[in-house]
This record gives C-alpha cells, structure tokens and sequence, in this order.
C-alpha cells in the first residue's frame, strides 16, 4: 500500500462528472464535508468552543438524517431515506478507519481517542443498531438447536440457487459495468481491515488458532506478493483503475459501509465475539458462491489470469475457511458458551442480511452506471 486518502471526497476526478454533480446534490454534502475538517482539527476536544458553529450545523443535520433513517413517524416515512443512511454510514467509516493505521502523516491520528468522536459513533450506533435488531425475531434464536440451525445454514449456504442478480453478473454484466464492480470491490480488497486482527489477543486456545490460520492465509503469509490486495491491485491496474486504497470510496453504497461498521462495532466490544464469529462463518462460507459469479464475468469478458487469480484465490481459500470456521471455532465456541450460543446463529444470519443487502444496492448501481464510463488510469 502506497498510502491514503485521509478523508474521502477528495478523489472524485475520477468518477464520471454525471456523478460528481450527483455527489455535490446529496441534502448532506456539506454537512459530511464539515465533519471531514473536524476530524482533522488538531486536539478536537481542545477546541470545540472554537468552532461552535461548524459543530451545531454538522449534528443537526446528523439529527435530521437519523430520523430520516430509523425512525417510521408519518411524516419521515414519505422521505427517501437512502441519502441520510448514506451520510450516518459515511460519518461513522470516517471514525471508525482511525482504528486502521494508513501510513501517512501520524499527525492525522491525533484525534483517535477523541471523546466528541466517540459520542457522535455513540450516538449512531446507539440507534442504527437498534434499528438492525430490528429486522429479525431476537427472541426466536434462544430456543434453536445451535448446532444443527448453523449446520444447516453451512450447507444451504455453500452451493445456493442462482439469483436473477447472480445470472445477470454472469452472463450480462459488461466491462464497464465490471470495472464499476472492482472499483466497489476495491473498498474492502485493497485494504489490510480484516477486522480479526483485533480479537485474536487473549488467551491461546483451539478456536484461537484456527482464526490465526485463517487470518495468516488471507494476509499472504507474511509475503505482500501473496496478499490477497496484491492480487486485487492486479485486477485494477488491468482494467485501467486507480489503485490508491479508498480512490472509488464514493461509489461504495450505504450497505456496504453499514457491514463494513457493523464489523467495527462487533470486533471493538469482545461482549459481541461470539455474534462476530458467527458472521465471519457466514462469510467464509457464503464467499466462493459470490466470487464465481465475479470469476465467471471475468472469464466470458476474455480478461487475463491477472484480472482473475483474486477470485480463484479466494474461491480455494475461502472452501476451506468457511469449513474452518464451522466446525474448528463455531461448533466449539456452543460447548465453551451454552448459554450464550445463540449469538453466533445471530451473528451468522445478520452477516447474510447485511450482505444480501449489499449484493443487491451493488447490481442495482451497476445496472445503472453501465454507460457511464469510469476514467481510465495510466499504470
């Protein structure tokens, strides 16, 4: 990794200017590009009286986008709310990435333990999650066979039926429309954020192991040349995009960030280990299915082995992670956690959720960008 863009926004040259100008039209621009100066103050808590005014606009329009975004009062229920969540998801990326060291000017971590940071995500999270829980029965997971429902999803989820979204990045995604899919991709593909790197500590044990193995495996062992970024950053310089980690972060769709913080939030409070490694199962489990969709328009489109080694990479790896984290840390974490086992299904089917609902705003956005052509990067 050659370094970071430090706050978004600043890399919008390289989107389509149809885009750019919708950028700039979102109710909330101003207001994220406010907050982006405010994380770069020096000693923000120092100085907040300095910059009352900047801070009072910037958390009414998080109020407004908050109602907007959760709350289903009559009057907020006719707003489309994809531009609010889009603003929280954004604002809550831009504290939780000070948790990732980017190898750029140290004196952009001066805020990392910054208590008004750590009540504006507070106060996000307090009421996005809420709003999450929301979506599936809590209640009904305490009384399931652990076991044997997370036994089940594994296999369920290893070969799923095709999707319409499935067939159509198969068989009619285009290369504009695939360079729009590796340009999102690139958010999470071009940036060491394994969020596994922050639970591994603590006492030794067999599931502890097995989540190194898993995590040794997707960072190359050690080589950058086995990296699974190195292997994206291939891809990208193919197909003529920008490799700076976070260049197309303003493609990148609200629920993707929302998994993406989601993450963040189970991986920084161990009370939500057991949900976390019952999502990263889902993950490894569900990831080949996905990556031979992409794998599959990169072969019909004629592209190079470079522009396919990520997807075969991760297809080979991921059988085995996903196999990994079912019977080597799931399955052991109900004997170590009887009581509290029904985290883990939870955390699994809320993984799956989240990321269906990425998958799906994903196609949505590539069936729409198709003709609008990305800038093309010299190598």
């Amino acid at each position: 990794m050659q370094g970071s863009l430090v706050t978004p926004l600043k890399t919008q040259e390289l989107l389509p200017a149809t885009t750019q100008a919708q950028i700039k039209t979102n109710p909330y621009y101003e207001a994220e590009k406010s907050f982006g100066e405010l994380i770069e103050i020096e000693d923000l808590d120092q100085q907040l009286n300095c910059c009352v005014a900047q801070i009072n606009d910037f958390e009414a329009a998080l109020e407004r986008a908050l109602a907007h975004a959760y709350k289903t009062t009559h009057h907020l229920a006719d707003h489309n709310s994809d531009d609010a969540h889009w603003f929280i998801q954004r604002v809550l990326y831009r504290i939780n990435r000070l948790n990732l060291f980017w190898y750029d000017d140290l004196h952009h971590y001066t805020n990392e333990r910054s208590l008004y940071l750590q009540k504006i995500r507070n106060q996000i999270e307090a009421v996005w999650q809420q709003w999450e829980l929301a979506q599936v029965d809590v209640e009904s997971y305490t009384s399931l066979d652990f076991k044997q429902a997370l036994s089940d999803r594994y296999e369920a989820d290893l070969t799923p039926a095709l999707s319409a979204d499935a067939l159509y990045l198969q068989n009619e995604l285009s290369l504009e429309g695939y360079r729009y899919l590796i340009a999102i991709a690139s958010f999470d593909g071009l940036i060491e954020s394994s969020r596994l790197t922050r639970i591994l500590g603590g006492a030794a044990n067999e599931v502890q192991a097995t989540l190194t193995k898993v995590l040794i495996e997707e960072y190359g062992n050690g080589r950058l040349s086995r990296k699974h970024s190195t292997f994206f950053a291939l891809m990208m310089t193919e197909l003529g995009l920008d490799t700076q980690p976070e260049a197309y972060i303003d493609l990148v769709p609200w629920q993707i960030l929302a998994s993406t913080n989601h993450n963040f939030l189970l991986t920084e409070c161990k009370r939500h280990f057991l949900r976390y490694n019952g999502g990263l199962a889902y993950f490894e489990v569900a990831g080949p299915s996905a990556y031979r969709n992409y794998l599959a328009a990169a072969q019909r489109l004629g592209l190079s082995d470079d522009a396919m080694g990520y997807w075969e990479l991760h297809i080979r790896e991921d059988e085995r992670h996903g196999r990994w984290m079912i019977e080597n840390v799931t399955l052991p974490l109900i004997d170590m956690y009887p009581n509290e086992a029904w985290q883990l299904v939870l955390g699994y089917d809320q993984e799956k959720q989240m990321g269906d609902r990425a998958s799906a705003a994903v196609v949505e956005r590539l069936r729409q960008w198709e003709t609008k052509p990305l800038p093309m990067v010299s190598p």
